[in-house]
């Protein structure tokens, strides 16, 4: 009978191969060797909260409303009753009170939002640290920054949606900013509104980029990420048996792929729990949003608290040219400075290879932080830069909090937004340095074992043993410090220059 069974399901499994190739990814893909370690599983993390976002996210298609006409609120939440709202924040509400599960369903979607962001932005920490974004995986890096991108403007459109009043100062704030271009900018406000602000459109097109365009765009990049990741192999840390020519780690079934699946439920329950357990954007507390009134103590959601924090710090600076003011405390914090700093984020990799001269190979194994100084100290720097803007995003209510006044507050962040990147560089790459040589001298001489004794001399020496614990990536041998070398300052060792006619074995 087992002998009939086992037939049957060869017979099955040989049909559907005729036709789809099982036995080719049964023998290749299936088999396929992913790394273990921690920090690999950020990108899983951003790839379950996006799976969360959809399935939130289409739910809450079936009651949510995009239109601004104005209705009056009989709802069960009392205190806005008999109230004039737009059929969206209407909406909303009958969503969180009125729905069965729909407050928990509305604030899992919000909490998958936030975790979706920050997972994106702490893997490509993760990838920037490690030196993950060298050659092959260069398209990778402008893809997943490019996802970053997708992400902010996905979460900044959903964040509007509600037509709350905070949401709604965020979009008067918006407005400022599209009014700030040079020249274009009262066609490019009238283009996003369709009239005046805050007029009829804006949440209808927001609800299209929102639910279609833009999460069409993320899931097929994200399908392009997945898939030039299994072309081109995970990256891997240093150890016995691990090079850039093979990957070592659990094959992709059955062990990846239980493990994977054990993350997913972890992050769909925690998701869950912070969905019931945990308020977020009560708007509700807020009210409908009016033109004439604006939220005090507001805060927007942490990826673009930066943003805010900018336009907090650059002090009011205009210029009259040519019949047309420059707002260059709204240019400069708003458009300039995210333009750069996204220009640095999808240019790094190529600089940094044409000046250590490392595009000329592949690379497979992880960097550790302390070994690249340079690279570590600038992003550590970029972190610094980024807390900063983001304490004067709510530098009214720190102020308050800690009673100190909001312009000396002020004052002290525009001076830390300056020199405290600074100094975190240099001593970044400092401590860098230091722990080389900490390392060095724990490998040439051991480890203490805590034992004292005394020479014949009379002096004391303690006693050592040789090192038998390394961390993912250490070397298991000293490492002698690079030669210092004109022009190649990122820390990287010189290598030595192929001579003509020798062959790479």
């Amino acid at each position: 009978m087992d002998g009939e069974r086992a037939g049957a399901v060869r017979k099955a499994v040989d049909a559907t191969d005729a036709r789809l190739p099982v036995y080719e990814g049964a023998g290749g893909l299936l088999r396929k060797a992913f790394p273990h370690h921690w920090s690999f599983f950020l990108g899983e993390l951003a790839l379950y909260s996006l799976i969360v976002l959809v399935l939130t996210g289409v739910w809450l298609t079936f009651f949510f409303h995009p239109e601004m006409y104005e209705v009056v609120y009989d709802g069960s939440y009392v205190p806005l009753q008999g109230v004039r709202m737009s059929a969206a924040f209407d909406s909303t509400l009958h969503i969180s009170f009125d729905v069965r599960g729909g407050l928990l369903i509305r604030q899992m979607h919000h909490w998958a939002a936030l975790v979706f962001v920050a997972a994106i932005g702490v893997h490509l920490l993760r990838i920037f640290f490690t030196g993950a974004f060298r050659r092959p995986r260069e398209a990778n890096w402008v893809i997943g920054v490019t996802l970053l991108v997708l992400a902010l403007a996905e979460g900044f459109a959903g964040y509007s949606l509600p037509d709350d009043l905070l949401s709604g100062t965020g979009l008067r704030i918006a407005q400022g900013i599209m009014l700030s271009l040079p020249v274009v900018g009262t066609y490019v406000s009238m283009f996003a509104f369709g009239a005046e602000f805050p007029g009829q459109d804006i949440v209808p097109r927001l609800y299209s980029l929102h639910i279609l365009l833009l999460p069409g765009a993320l899931i097929a990049l994200v399908s392009v990420h997945l898939i030039l990741v299994f072309h081109l192999k995970h990256t891997q840390w240093r150890g016995p048996g691990r090079t850039d020519a093979n990957a070592v780690g659990k094959p992709m079934v059955p062990q990846f792929a239980v493990s994977s699946a054990g993350l997913s439920l972890m992050v769909f329950g925690v998701l869950a729990l912070l969905g019931g357990l945990a308020q977020v954007n009560p708007v509700w507390v807020y009210g409908p949003y009016r033109p004439d009134v604006v939220s005090t103590g507001s805060q927007p959601d942490f990826y673009v608290g930066f943003l805010e924090g900018a336009l907090r710090l650059v002090p009011p600076w205009e210029t009259d040219l040519a019949g047309h003011t420059l707002m260059w405390n709204v240019l400069l914090p708003a458009v300039v400075l995210p333009g750069l700093f996204f220009l640095v984020l999808y240019v790094y990799p190529f600089v940094e290879q044409r000046l250590t001269g490392e595009a000329e190979r592949e690379h497979h194994l992880c960097d550790r932080p302390r070994e690249r100084p340079v690279r570590t100290g600038l992003g550590v720097a970029g972190i610094v830069f980024y807390g900063v803007l983001l304490l004067a995003g709510g530098n009214d209510i720190i102020a308050q909090s800690f009673r100190v006044s909001v312009n000396a507050l002020t004052w002290i962040l525009r001076v830390a937004l300056v020199v405290a990147p600074v100094l975190a560089f240099m001593v970044t790459r400092r401590l860098c340095h230091a722990l080389l040589e900490s390392e060095r001298e724990r490998l040439t001489e051991g480890e203490e074992t805590g034992e004292v004794r005394q020479a014949v001399s009379g002096g004391y020496e303690s006693d050592h043993r040789p090192v038998g614990k390394f961390r993912p990536g250490a070397p298991r041998t000293p490492v002698s410090p690079p030669a210092p070398s004109p022009g190649r300052r990122t820390g990287t060792p010189i290598r030595t220059p192929r001579l003509p006619g020798r062959r790479r074995r």
